[in-house]
């Protein structure tokens, strides 16, 4: 039978220093990325940092299956994804009386950015999930086409056709309805 006393000397053996050093090297560089793809999918602060540390714990649990250390970027990410969406599965996130909402002091929802980044910000939460994905996954983290169709498991001409869709949804709606249709020219 094991008791605590046991367990603990099982976590302070060597091979579990190897597998913290190991997680650290691989996990501890990639934080910052990982809650920004958090936060830009669901837009609240604490739910990307909640959702950031089931994420890491799940990832330190399946540490052993992660074969190839490249692709560490892209195994956080996919653990990060299922989790957020575990999360939506899992509760209701509360919701704000529109007609309050309108109704309330502005000043209480001023924020310090300029107003075109609030505006390019609201323009991307209003994108549909599947646009705006691989748009902060290309502008945010950086990654290619490739490494997008690879992340969320569609063709390269869908991620394409996803990202053309999303900047000419933010086109228009940042430059108003005669840019949406001066593009299609």
């Amino acid at each position: 039978m094991n008791s605590s006393a046991d367990r603990s000397v099982e976590m302070t053996g060597k091979s579990t220093a190897a597998a913290r050093e190991r997680f650290e090297a691989l996990c501890a560089p990639l934080k910052a990325d990982l809650f920004r793809f958090l936060y830009w999918l669901c837009r609240d602060r604490s739910l990307a940092e909640d959702v950031m540390q089931e994420t890491l714990l799940r990832a330190w649990k399946s540490l052993d299956s992660l074969s190839d250390e490249k692709a560490v970027r892209s195994w956080l990410l996919t653990i990060a994804r299922r989790e957020l969406a575990r999360t939506f599965e899992r509760k209701r996130i509360p919701t704000v009386d529109l007609d309050a909402a309108n109704e309330a002091d502005r000043e209480a929802f001023a924020t310090e950015d300029d107003h075109d980044v609030r505006e390019m910000r609201r323009a991307i939460m209003q994108l549909d999930v599947i646009h705006r994905e691989p748009l902060v996954l290309q502008v945010m983290l950086g990654y290619s086409t490739e490494e997008i169709a690879q992340q969320l498991q569609i063709s390269l001409p869908a991620v394409l056709t996803r990202l053309h869709r999303a900047r000419h949804a933010l086109r228009k709606h940042m430059l108003g309805d005669a840019a949406g249709e001066g593009a299609r020219e």
